[in-house]
């Protein structure tokens, strides 16, 4: 199949906007399975354009780096020209939209942060012990989620336990949320009845430490969750996610005992490729750090009532 326009591969004419072309018959296409003459010779696979191969070598270990073109990814059937207009047209139709979540999270006053994470290192748990921490230090705050995931309702269910409303976004293939989806969730879940007072929305992103970092959900902060029972060297392994985030939790601390996890390497490397990235050491099974983590978050809440303190000024005496 191309995975451009969707075809079968076996040399039918294509026309597509955009993309119309006849394909070479492919040796994978249902109809070369058909045959009975024996398996055809699998081709070598040629750069789009010659001599400008997106796949670079080490001449040392033979190891292969696919993300060495200008479109830092390789597709099969795409050239790095057209990888990178397509990335263009969608990630700017994206940001267009978190331009306008942004604009209505100033509007309500609310801090928007976004939780990314590769799965399994503890988001929920954690998400679920800051909101009761949340109530008992800030009990008048309000406190909402929208929670994203492939399929199943379980996170948002845990969420809408702790009393919190919390509104499920399930994806289907998608591997992560879009500013669309989160529009879209936000219309639903928004409460307009707590007048003038700051609120705060946590988005719980797909557990994916790769796409997720690209995508600007129009959030005042991606918050990294990055737990003791992975490796140290995440950072370096998913930079794009950790240059992205303002802050990274180094979560299930408590376990440190029974790990070989090297936590200041952890950090050392995370700050290699975002030097201002910021870090707290937490559990959300003892408690342990979340009271560093509540003082960060109401920090936020705090430099985001300034800023649309400062907007508003702005604005009246524009006006």
């Amino acid at each position: 199949m191309c995975v451009v326009c969707g075809c079968a591969g076996d040399g039918s004419q294509v026309t597509m906007e955009g993309h119309g072309h006849a394909h070479p018959p492919s040796p994978y296409s249902p109809a070369a399975r058909r045959a009975k003459s024996g398996a055809p010779a699998i081709r070598r696979a040629e750069p789009a354009h010659a001599g400008a191969s997106h796949v670079a070598v080490d001449p040392t270990s033979g190891d292969l780096h696919f993300g060495a073109g200008a479109a830092k990814v390789s597709v099969p059937g795409m050239s790095q020209a057209r990888a990178i207009r397509l990335e263009t047209d969608i990630l700017g139709e994206n940001d267009r939209v978190a331009a306008q979540n942004r604009a209505q999270f100033a509007a309500h006053a609310v801090t928007a942060l976004n939780f990314v994470s590769s799965p399994g290192s503890g988001k929920t748990t954690l998400l679920c012990a800051t909101i009761e921490a949340l109530k008992a230090r800030a009990p008048g705050l309000p406190v909402a989620v929208i929670e994203g995931d492939q399929q199943t309702s379980f996170d948002a269910d845990r969420i809408r336990a702790t009393g919190a409303p919390a509104l499920q976004v399930n994806t289907g293939k998608g591997c992560h949320l879009d500013a669309p989806m989160v529009a879209e969730a936000f219309a639903r879940l928004h409460r307009h009845d707590h007048g003038e007072e700051r609120s705060l929305l946590f988005i719980e992103n797909v557990g994916n430490l790769v796409c997720p970092a690209m995508w600007d959900l129009g959030e005042a902060a991606k918050v990294a969750i990055l737990s003791v029972t992975e490796g140290e060297d995440k950072p370096l392994k998913y930079p794009d996610m950790f240059a992205a985030s303002a802050l990274m939790l180094v979560n299930k601390i408590d376990l440190l005992p029974y790990l070989n996890f090297d936590i200041e390497r952890c950090i050392a490397f995370a700050r290699r490729v975002n030097p201002a990235i910021e870090v707290i050491r937490v559990s959300a099974t003892t408690g342990e750090g979340m009271g560093d983590w509540l003082t960060w978050i109401e920090s936020r809440l705090k430099a985001d009532a300034v800023a649309s303190l400062r907007a508003g000024i702005v604005r009246s005496t524009a006006s």
